[in-house]
């Protein structure tokens, strides 16, 4: 056998003085022979003792079978691969790009484990595969005889569509209700061109489509029409809303002119696409040297966008780099594109000018101390280390909290302290046939774990409609 290389096939991209300058895609992708030279480092490996899937599938959420596909590119066989993901992933072409594949897949990749060697590139063979499908043209499975019952699914998001998708293949009339302009929540509003781009969503969202799902956009639920509304048309509903009501510091002057949300800077430059003003007559006014607040991948995707609009930007995070929840090629990015990293440092206050735009914050140093419960070192105030630093554009991006309507319009669904909805281990809500999943039960959460949500739901709601299992268990233990 073929010595198998330490390192993966490195895949090209933009280089970062060029980037900066574009608002295209920084990866450009494996070619077919370098997708089959990475397949090659593929162990093949079986489920180990008592577990039901290789490591690598038990660390997808979605469980997609991961030897198989590899195995496929690895011979050539590119339409079985994306055949292969497609039992299990409706949505490659996204999570081969945004999914932390490093903490799941790739985390639990056999090779990685070995001294020295990296684990197989599972994520950019999965984009491999979805993308050569997407340039030959997408194969639309067989349409199943229709069941004649009908789901509402409520947001467009990744558990949105992936619930969609797992119930039109199985018979299901669905109709998706999503509140914005445009099919896709976060991933269109959320993400950037640059890491995601639009015209991959469309694809991706066609795709669903041409399974047979409807999809209603400009419909908001809780103001257009209500759960209980829609419980009298359909059989079931899925509310998949996600977590779109931003966070803040709650420190004075954070109401000043200039300082945004996290959600509103990238909606403006992703839905309303500010960037390309006067062309879209949708401006965003952003200033010469902008502080974004946080550490995860938001805050990157906010600095990075900042940076190609030509402005001075500064990362400010209150621990160090290891504690930063951001995927590492993202901060690596960052710093390529010229992000300045201010660690150890929060604002305390922000103040103004006399018109009422943010000139100044006032900041703290910090050090770490004993871990939280988020496992990592809790951060310290150092007393007397408060200084000034001139910004005039502030970008806060410390989390988002689940968008509040439904709950609020939906008396007797129950919600955690939290403003999650309470579910059980079937996704099952307070409500008789309702279910929940994604953002809305988890909080600020990640892409792959929605669509595991989806997927989960989707089974879930079948079970009950088909008749496998009618009672309403919810709240009942054991």
């Amino acid at each position: 056998m073929a010595k198998i290389s330490e390192k993966k096939v490195q895949m090209p991209e933009q280089p970062p003085e060029e980037r900066i300058k574009n608002f295209k895609e920084v990866p450009l992708g494996y070619t077919p022979e370098m997708a089959m030279e990475e397949a090659k480092r593929c162990l093949q490996c079986k489920p180990r003792k008592g577990k039901e899937f290789p490591p690598c599938v038990e660390g997808c959420p979605v469980n997609v079978p991961i030897p198989q596909f590899i195995l496929a590119i690895r011979e050539g066989r590119f339409d079985d691969a994306i055949r292969i993901i497609k039992e299990k992933n409706s949505l490659p072409a996204i999570t081969g790009r945004v999914c932390p594949y490093e903490n799941q897949c790739e985390g639990s990749c056999t090779l990685g484990k070995r001294q020295g060697y990296e684990p197989v590139g599972i994520g950019r063979l999965e984009r491999f595969a979805a993308d050569y499908e997407r340039a030959k043209g997408f194969t639309i499975p067989p349409k199943p005889q229709p069941n004649g019952k009908k789901v509402a699914i409520i947001g467009s998001g990744p558990a949105g569509l992936t619930a969609a998708a797992d119930l039109a293949k199985k018979g299901y009339d669905v109709t998706v209700f999503e509140a914005l302009h445009e099919a896709g929540g976060v991933l269109v509003y959320g993400i950037p061109e640059f890491r995601l781009p639009k015209d991959i969503v469309r694809a991706e969202v066609e795709y669903v489509k041409s399974l047979g799902v409807k999809i209603q956009t400009n419909v908001i639920v809780g103001k257009t029409i209500t759960v209980d509304e829609l419980l009298r048309e359909f059989d079931a509903v899925f509310v998949s809303t996600g977590a779109g009501l931003p966070n803040f510091m709650k420190i004075p002057g954070e109401n000043l002119n200039g300082i945004y949300s996290a959600n509103e800077f990238l909606t403006r430059l992703n839905l309303m696409r500010a960037y390309e003003f006067p062309k879209y007559d949708t401006p965003i006014k952003v200033g010469k040297r902008v502080a974004v607040i946080g550490g995860g991948n938001v805050a990157m995707d906010c600095a990075r966008w900042a940076r190609r609009l030509g402005k001075e930007v500064y990362i400010v995070y209150r621990r160090t780099e290891a504690e930063m929840p951001a995927r590492k090629e993202e901060i690596e990015r960052a710093k390529e594109e010229g992000v300045n990293f201010m660690l150890l440092t929060a604002p305390v206050r922000y103040i103004g000018d006399e018109k009422g735009w943010v000139k100044q914050m006032e900041c703290i140093k910090f050090e770490l101390g004993e871990p939280d419960e988020s496992g990592r070192r809790k951060p310290v105030p150092v007393k007397g280390s408060e200084f000034l630093m001139d910004v005039d554009t502030v970008v806060v991006a410390i989390g988002q909290s689940p968008n509040p309507l439904v709950p609020q319009t939906t008396p007797k669904l129950k919600t955690t302290k939290w403003g999650t909805i309470e579910v059980d281990d079937e996704l099952r809500t307070s409500v008789e046939r309702v279910w929940a999943g994604g953002d809305i039960i988890r909080g600020d959460s990640t892409v792959i774990l929605a669509m595991g949500d989806g997927r989960k739901a989707a089974l879930s709601i079948d079970k009950y409609l088909s008749g496998t299992d009618r009672t309403w268990k919810f709240g009942v233990k054991g």
